[in-house]
């Protein structure tokens, strides 16, 4: 990878879709592009899907490339997801980026009707049948979870009619080590989350293990990281982020599996991650906001003076970081577009 710390920017969220509002989206992808933003994430959650809004932000862009942040392997069958990317390389000029994820068993079970057991197995099998439609390949697979032709019907091994592209970039959003392995061995890039540059190795480390166990290096990923920026005094910025963290360690899963909170703890934040969840799971939510450390907020995010940015920028960066994924902070779009502008500056 190249030494330039890269950008990147997410839409969507849980929430996505309520206002509508998507014009405004547009014009705010349409000026991050033209600060120099280099990658831009559309979320899937249980909102908006993650292709559509990420189709209409391409056909407004020039530059930017467009990545599901993330596509959930649960929510369509692997020759769906292929056909999906592969439609959207074209559309876009091969800006597209396939970001993939496993979700996790509340949206998996709930939302989708799907089990989550083998999350690790699915995504490997996933990845197996849709690298073989990028490669223009029969689509034949005999795996546990995916079986291609289904056995005992009509059905026969199919190529893709639309002509194969193996060079679209596959990412992984995995928390887990033995998911962060997989990801060291497979992919081109990690998308990141539960991250603090001085706990980094707890995911780097099961990352470079899977690289090498591989024959790679774990230089030859992107691994895309960050968190919330915003300039002021740091504590108080971090106040209000305190709820957004408080649910990602209790709600971001289920009481038994939150991948999140396993990560943070394995970064050092054991008691704390531990006990923020046991809060928020018997229902005194407040009182898990209120048990979120400060410290916690402002390690996981870019806040404060613009030394003290630049700073939080240098860590992530030598922490192993190569995009620094930026989530400003402003009342409106422009203020946003503020701050996301003042922290370029101090990249460059």
């Amino acid at each position: 990878m190249s030494n330039r710390l890269r950008t990147s920017i997410a839409i969507g969220a849980a929430d996505s879709g309520r206002k509508r509002g998507f014009e405004d989206v547009v014009r705010f992808v349409q000026e991050a592009e033209r600060l120099g933003v280099d990658d831009v994430w559309s979320a899937e959650a249980w909102g908006q899907d993650a292709i559509a809004p990420l189709a209409w932000v391409g056909a407004r862009t020039e530059r930017i490339r467009l990545g599901t942040g993330i596509m959930q392997i649960s929510a369509r069958v692997p020759a769906m997801t292929a056909m999906t990317a592969l439609t959207m390389a074209s559309l876009s000029g091969d800006r597209f980026v396939l970001g993939l994820g496993a979700s996790g068993p509340q949206v998996v079970e709930g939302l989708h009707g799907r089990p989550f057991a083998a999350p690790l197995e699915r995504m490997r099998e996933t990845i197996d049948i849709v690298r073989l439609a990028f490669a223009g390949e029969k689509l034949e697979y005999h795996g546990r979870h995916h079986e291609l032709p289904l056995p005992g019907g009509e059905g026969k091994a199919l190529r893709l009619s639309q002509p194969g592209n193996p060079n679209i970039p596959i990412y992984l959003a995995t928390l887990a080590p033995k998911a962060l392995e997989l990801t060291g061995a497979v992919a081109d890039g990690w998308l990141g989350t539960s991250f603090t540059p001085e706990g980094a190795e707890a995911h780097l480390a099961a990352l470079r293990r899977g690289a090498e166990a591989a024959g790679r290096s774990l230089s030859e990923l992107d691994l895309q990281a960050g968190g919330v920026v915003g300039f002021g005094d740091p504590e108080a910025l971090a106040q209000p982020l305190k709820r957004q963290l408080a649910f990602t360690l209790g709600a971001m899963g289920s009481a038994r599996t939150n991948f999140y909170n396993d990560a943070f703890k394995r970064g050092g934040w054991q008691e704390d991650a531990a006990a923020v969840q046991a809060l928020w799971v018997a229902g005194k939510r407040d009182d898990a906001v209120a048990r979120v450390p400060t410290e916690m907020v402002l390690a996981a995010n870019l806040l404060g003076d613009d030394r003290a940015v630049k700073e939080r920028i240098a860590a992530f960066g030598a922490a192993g970081i190569t995009t620094l994924r930026l989530s400003p902070l402003g009342s409106d779009d422009r203020e946003r577009l503020d701050t996301l502008a003042r922290t370029l500056d101090l990249m460059t």
